[in-house]
């Protein structure tokens, strides 16, 4: 970049920098010499390719009329005689007999003997009077075409208008004679004017006449007892309508939903009632209040005829893809050989969104450069390219699901950050996934991705979004120094983003922060290999073989959030009764040197090892695992050893409601308990899993649950939502301005201004220089620079 600096700041250059001067100069001149001829011969290659181009086509041109010519010398041109049954139109017959004399002077001149060839290329026939010919004829007959069409039009006219002034028209008789009529008999009446006055008033033609203004000036039968909106439901719509901004200020949801309530209770609702078909019984159902309310805005909406064609900050570029194969985008923020849950489940569910064919699918992974793989992937893995990752992501999951996952895998820039140990997006990721391929996006940790996001807005790009929550951030957040008030604020920015980037939002369990538009369901399975060393087991036990020779053990990333710190107190607090009970530990992590000082210190009985894969044949034969994690939001490490057929200990939390309903999961909620289930764990052995339970376990059943609480099934399916519109009748209007997602998009564009400042971002723990992706990304990715992509003009 060149720096320039005002008249008054600038240097005088020295005698002795002279020589260095022209020295540049000449290098400069010789750059521009060398440049001009390249440019020079360029032209010149470029004026060749067009010559021969040229002459290409003229000697094809010359080619095909000396064909046309030959053919009309070989067969004399003859126009078949006019029959009754001949359909040909006379405009034809005409144009050939015009074309005819043409080819005929034509295969004269050129059958002579005189005549001689020129050289090729240098044939030239002048066809102009052919051409004029024609396009004579043509602007003839369409001008008489158009003469004709006026002619009748005015014969027409003029019949209605001597018509219409000798009063032929049949309405005008019809008044005449009713005059007539009326005259008549008022000329026979001798009565008084009142008497006369009252006569016309009655009378049939007077009747007709005033019912025939009626049906003129009525009113429609639409907008027939529809009355205007009254100031209790303006009010609970505006209070309804403004429940995000409520919920942003603190002002809970459900005293929201009781200010709407207490508003259409009050006299009010006898339009409400009346449109119910049960009278006003239904209001009490709070869902079923806000739907009739929704109608009662539309009816009202529709009778004034208002149309509302879209948001103030909505954007209509939305792709229309009906009629094609639809696509979904999966983005996450971790990627093998990553060993966490948000690089695993997301690759899984991709594969199993894609084993049905009925959609495209695309995988969006995070690329981290040289130095940040060094410090994530384990065993000193690294990879120099996109390419070679992804070779070992597909490799991994084809030994683990047993057949090929045809879905494609994209890469989008990613940092470190050592602080929050985790991921983060560097640059506008949305922008990886094509235009022609914004469809369907599913965020996985939509408020992890979105913290920092400066780019296109996720329901403007795509038609659906679905997030969903993986982790209890607020349960991290809380460990740390002055964890309650980040977390207050956290707490607030998860509410803000979900709401302006997503449609939909799945928690995977009660632990995660309640969000708008979110509800609980577990839309995650178990690798398929668990399920089938637990069928091993199952058959070795029925076949009375001996399965679990080991006891128990503990599996998890060694960082004290992950049920470390839990685990250390139980065990310390309870070291008298267990007593001679010994507990493997595997996992890696950055607190590994202190967990381990400490137990050590604590004088406890845990083996502390390596981290490594679950399904190991190392891990098969231990029968119990204890899991005393709070800050879970579903352990895909506890969902994986019941599939295997072990005991599971964990404590009684909303992150395992989901696992509760298995036998072979011992739950406890004080620390005794939990010396009462270990106890019981080790002393009886683990009941087989029943059909049922491995299928509620499979990725199968975890699938069929997402496409129904996504609500992916009727956005993939226009036949269902086109049914379920035809049922629901007039539901809400589209007609009408939505509040809610005009919030939304306020949010969304406060929040790009406030990510788009470099300092604000700093402030609030970002990596600093992560709004655009640098030169590394460039170069590993193959991307154009960010000042390239997204210019600024005027800089």
């Amino acid at each position: 970049m060149i720096n320039f600096r005002p008249p008054e700041t600038r240097t005088r250059p020295s005698v002795g920098s002279s020589s260095s001067s022209v020295v540049t100069a000449e290098k400069a001149l010789s750059f521009i010499s060398k440049g001009w001829q390249e440019v020079r011969s360029s032209a010149d290659a470029d004026l060749q390719l067009i010559k021969n181009r040229a002459n290409k086509f003229k000697n094809l041109a010359d080619r095909e009329l000396e064909n046309f010519i030959n053919s009309a010398s070989v067969s004399p041109f003859a126009v078949p005689a006019i029959t009754a049954s001949t359909t040909t139109a006379p405009a034809e017959i005409d144009f050939v007999k015009k074309l005819r004399p043409k080819l005929s002077e034509i295969r004269r001149a050129y059958s002579s003997s005189e005549f001689k060839w020129p050289s090729q290329g240098k044939l030239r026939i002048d066809l102009s009077a052919i051409k004029n010919a024609i396009v004579a004829e043509v602007e003839e007959e369409e001008k008489e075409r158009e003469r004709e069409i006026w002619r009748k039009w005015r014969c027409d006219r003029l019949k209605e208008e001597r018509h219409f002034g000798e009063f032929d028209w049949e309405p005008i008789r019809a008044f005449k004679t009713r005059l007539k009529e009326l005259e008549v008999e008022l000329k026979g009446s001798s009565s008084s004017p009142a008497e006369i006055f009252e006569v016309i008033k009655n009378s049939e033609f007077v009747g007709k006449v005033k019912s025939s203004l009626k049906s003129i000036c009525k009113e429609p039968e639409e907008t027939k007892g529809v009355p205007p909106l009254d100031v209790p439901e303006l009010l609970a719509y505006l209070v309804r309508q403004s429940s995000p901004f409520l919920d942003q200020i603190g002002i809970r949801r459900d005293i929201s939903e009781k200010i709407v309530e207490s508003l259409c209770s009050k006299g009010h609702s006898k339009l409400l009632l009346n449109s119910l078909p049960g009278g006003g019984s239904s209001l009490i159902d709070g869902e079923i209040m806000n739907d009739e309310l929704d109608l009662r805005i539309a009816s009202v909406l529709q009778s004034t005829g208002h149309c509302y064609d879209g948001g103030f900050w909505g954007d209509s570029t939305k792709q229309n893809l009906e009629g094609d194969k639809r696509h979904v985008a999966i983005v996450t923020t971790a990627s093998l050989p990553w060993m966490t849950g948000t690089a695993v489940n997301p690759l899984f569910r991709a594969a199993y969104l894609a084993k049905s064919e009925k959609q495209n699918v695309t995988l969006l992974v995070p690329w981290l450069c040289k130095s940040d793989q060094e410090l994530v992937y384990p065993n000193q893995l690294t990879f120099s390219s996109p390419e070679a990752q992804e070779l070992y992501i597909r490799n991994w999951l084809e030994e683990r699901i047993g057949f090929k996952a045809d879905f494609k895998i994209s890469f989008y820039p990613g940092k470190f950050s050592k602080e929050r140990r985790s991921i983060l997006p560097a640059g506008d990721t949305s922008q990886f996934i094509p235009s022609r391929d914004a469809d369907i996006a599913i965020l996985e940790e939509p408020e992890h991705l979105n913290w920092y996001h400066h780019g296109k807005r996720w329901t403007d790009k795509f038609n659906h979004v679905v997030g969903i929550v993986h982790t209890n951030y607020l349960e991290y957040i809380k460990r740390e120094k002055n964890g309650a008030l980040q977390a207050f604020f956290v707490k607030h920015i998860n509410n803000w983003v979900t709401r302006a980037y997503c449609d939909k939002v799945l928690r995977l369990s009660a632990a995660t922060q309640d969000l708008p538009r979110s509800l609980v369901c577990n839309v995650h399975g178990v690798n398929p290999k668990f399920l089938k060393i637990g069928e091993k087991a199952a058959a070795d036990r029925q076949s009375g073989q001996k399965v679990f020779s080991k006891g128990a053990y503990f599996l998890g990333k060694m960082v004290w959030a992950k049920g470390y710190r839990e685990l250390i107190d139980l065990l310390s607090k309870h070291k008298t009764e267990f007593d001679g009970f010994n507990l493997d530990v595997f996992g890696n992590g950055e607190d590994a040197h202190e967990v381990q000082s400490t137990a050590k210190r604590l004088n406890l009985n845990v083996n502390f090892m390596n981290g490594r894969d679950h399904a190991d044949d190392s891990l098969h034969g231990y029968k119990v695992f204890i899991n005393p994690s709070i800050s879970d939001v579903l352990c895909t490490a506890t969902a994986e050893a019941l599939a295997m057929g072990k005991f599971v200990v964990c404590a009684d939390h909303p992150s395992n409601e989901f696992f509760q309903e298995f036998p072979n999961c011992l739950t406890y909620k004080t620390p005794e308990d939990f010396v009462a289930k270990v106890e019981k764990a080790m002393s009886s052995e683990p009941q087989p899993l029943t059909p049922e339970e491995q299928y509620k376990l499979s990725w199968e059943a975890a699938t069929q649950r997402f496409m129904k609480y996504s609500d992916l099934e009727k956005v993939l399916s226009d036949e269902t939502s086109l049914d379920r519109r035809r049922r629901k009748g007039m539901g809400k209007s589209v007609s009408m301005p939505n509040l809610e997602e005009m919030v939304d998009g306020a949010l969304a564009f406060t929040h790009n201004c406030l990510t788009g400042n470099e300092f604000l971002r700093s402030c609030t723990g970002a990596i600093p220089r992560t709004r655009d992706y640098d030169k590394q990304h460039c170069n590993d990715l193959h991307l154009l620079p960010p000042q390239v992509e997204n210019p600024i003009y005027g800089w």
